[in-house]
């Protein structure tokens, strides 16, 4: 594509407006705090530990931190945008790229598809909207397309705003427990080894490891900033920070709210509208349908966060020969991806179409089957980036042993604990008890084994395609040899 609309292929530049504040909105309206107090933190203590989920937050959140410690520091060394994608071509080579990439679109398209489904889904059924679920889901689409066709810029900003109103329904809720509670908020048992695991642990980690997807998306914008190498790795801390010590808190003082020992029982008893029988009781009813609102912001927020993402990541792949070249347009006067935007959208369009056509329900089947799966895609990518960081490090002979091997390392084996809880626990966290359906975490392995098989198939037969893969902006030297 040329002319006026865009510049295509590898001279295409995306504009440089992103601060280290800018993507730290992006990243943590992604993971959508707010609804994973409302949504997921109910399901976690009914089904999985009960008190003890506070407890598998901040386990979560540390080896987050962990992983984060190595993913910072690529991030300083590679600053042209990829992401993960970028990082294990660096690292790992080719083959193994093309096979992140697999579980980055995996990740992310499923976010943004469980994310649609679940805006319809809530305005209908909670929220009392008139119509079918699927009329407002392809409304929120067609808003989600024009910001992502637009400057990233207009995009943070709005994020900023909500994501904003977000943590302070949150930080109002934590107050008034407090208030009515007094010390009786904090219970401590929450943190004690034998209650994180008593019950189902497995289903209290799957469900934490789950509500930080979408954090780690911060060096996909590393071409959209001024200083990459500093803005990316400070984004990064800021948002697994923000973002655990928030749902750590929350939960703690939800259980705080019920009493320890009454945790499994009133959650179970409520189901998704635990967060809001907890506000109504700590704060009246008007502020529980307030924050029936709010969620629903909260859910518009991520699902454009995750829309950036996500088309950034078919962008880069564009730029690298492994999607059509089109996809890789760059519009001039914004700045954005908008072939890739506009892509990502019609994708999501269609996958919602089609569940509306079959008279599924969108959140027993399109919210936790794409969620699900997004969660099993990005975990298993970052334990894939953690290996990349270690065997990149060594073999260039930069960084230190802690922050380049031992920590990245100890990131890597919780990952990939996480990912086996999510493929032993999917029938829990996709609510279905379906064969086909509880076999699509294993058609993604198979999916992204294929791809790296198909690299290596390149390497013989088409060889000036196959130095492309993960070279995006930089030269292919870069690249481990094979």
């Amino acid at each position: 594509m040329t002319g006026t609309a865009g510049e295509v292929g590898a001279q295409a530049r995306l504009g440089r407006t992103l601060s280290a504040p800018k993507i730290v909105f992006m990243v943590v309206a992604a993971a959508a705090p707010l609804v994973a107090m409302a949504g997921t933190v109910p399901l976690s203590m009914g089904s999985g530990n009960g008190a003890g989920v506070p407890g598998a937050y901040v386990i979560a959140m540390l080896t987050l931190l962990c992983f984060s410690v190595g993913y910072a520091a690529m991030a300083r060394s590679i600053t042209d945008g990829g992401g993960f994608y970028g990082y294990i071509a660096r690292g790992l080579g080719r083959p193994a790229a093309a096979g992140g990439a697999v579980l980055a679109l995996t990740g992310y398209n499923g976010l943004v598809a469980a994310l649609a489904g679940g805006i319809g889904y809530f305005l209908t059924e909670m929220g009392g909207a008139p119509g079918p679920w699927w009329a407002w889901t392809l409304g929120a689409l067609v808003i989600m397309g024009a910001l992502g066709y637009r400057n990233i810029d207009l995009s943070a900003k709005v994020l900023g705003v909500l994501m904003v109103c977000e943590i302070g329904v949150l930080v109002v809720f934590d107050v008034a427990v407090l208030v009515n509670e007094g010390l009786d908020a904090f219970q401590f048992t929450s943190f004690a080894p034998d209650t994180i695991l008593s019950g189902a642990p497995g289903v209290a980690f799957m469900f934490a490891f789950g509500s930080f997807v979408g954090y780690e998306a911060a060096a996909l914008y590393s071409e959209e900033t001024k200083d990459p190498a500093r803005t990316v790795p400070r984004a990064t801390y800021a948002a697994v920070l923000v973002i655990g010590l928030f749902y750590a808190l929350t939960s703690w003082l939800m259980v705080g709210a019920m009493g320890a020992d009454q945790t499994r029982e009133t959650a179970r008893t409520q189901e998704g509208d635990l967060f809001f029988f907890l506000t109504e009781q700590q704060l009246g009813e008007a502020a529980s349908a307030l924050f029936g609102l709010l969620i629903i912001t909260s859910l518009f927020a991520s699902l454009v966060a995750g829309h950036q993402a996500a088309g950034r990541y078919v962008f880069a792949l564009a730029r690298d020969g492994l999607a059509p070249a089109k996809l890789s347009a760059v519009h001039v006067k914004h700045g954005s991806p908008y072939m890739s935007s506009l892509a990502q959208s019609g994708f999501t369009a269609v996958v919602v179409v089609l569940f509306a056509v079959a008279g599924l329900d969108p959140y027993k089947t399109l919210v936790t089957v794409m969620s699900g799966l997004s969660t099993l895609g990005i975990v298993l990518l970052q334990a894939l980036t953690s290996v990349a960081c270690v065997v990149y490090f060594r073999r260039t002979g930069s960084g230190g042993l802690l922050s380049t091997l031992v920590v990245p390392l100890v990131g890597c084996l919780g990952l990939l604990l996480a990912a086996a809880l999510i493929l032993l626990n999917f029938e829990t966290l996709a609510h279905t008890g379906s064969t086909l359906i509880n076999a699509l975490p294993y058609a993604v392995l198979v999916c992204a084994v294929a791809a790296a098989l198909y690299a290596l198939w390149l390497r013989k037969s088409d060889e000036s395609r196959y130095v492309r893969i993960g070279a995006m902006t930089r030269g292919t030297d870069e690249l481990p040899a094979g």
